[in-house]
């Protein structure tokens, strides 16, 4: 059974870290992309943060720029995302996901057809 499952997700104050993570299992993901999206209250699924198979390449949303970091451990089929510097904004629930390059550079247009998904893990931020 091929899954992928997030942990590290909780509730921090203002100006807090957390650091997520997802780990795969039933097939190896190091030739996959990997990355998290995060759906706040009210929104739309947007994405967080991508790296390549080879992780040569990241891509950063907008609002967690400077402030996320995504990398990956190849050997733990596992990838990351630490969270520096949170503000009730980055609040919601954060998917991981595994698949083509290409869907996770598309913007939405493809993220529906991003190959694998986590059931995601909650990130509350409030004082």
């Amino acid at each position: 059974h091929v899954q992928l499952v997030e942990s590290g997700g909780g509730s921090v104050q203002p100006g807090g870290s957390l650091r997520l993570s997802c780990t795969g299992s039933g097939r190896s993901f190091n030739d996959d992309s990997m990355g998290w999206y995060r759906r706040s209250p009210g929104e739309e699924r947007m994405i967080v943060a991508a790296i390549n198979w080879t992780a040569s390449s990241a891509l950063y949303g907008h609002s967690v720029e400077g402030r996320f970091t995504i990398s990956r451990d190849t050997s733990k089929n596992t990838v990351y995302l630490q969270m520096n510097t949170l503000t009730p904004l980055d609040a919601g629930v954060y998917y991981c996901a595994a698949g083509s390059w290409w869907k996770f550079i598309s913007g939405s247009r493809y993220m529906d057809d991003i190959e694998y998904w986590g059931k995601g893990t909650l990130v509350t931020v409030s004082a």
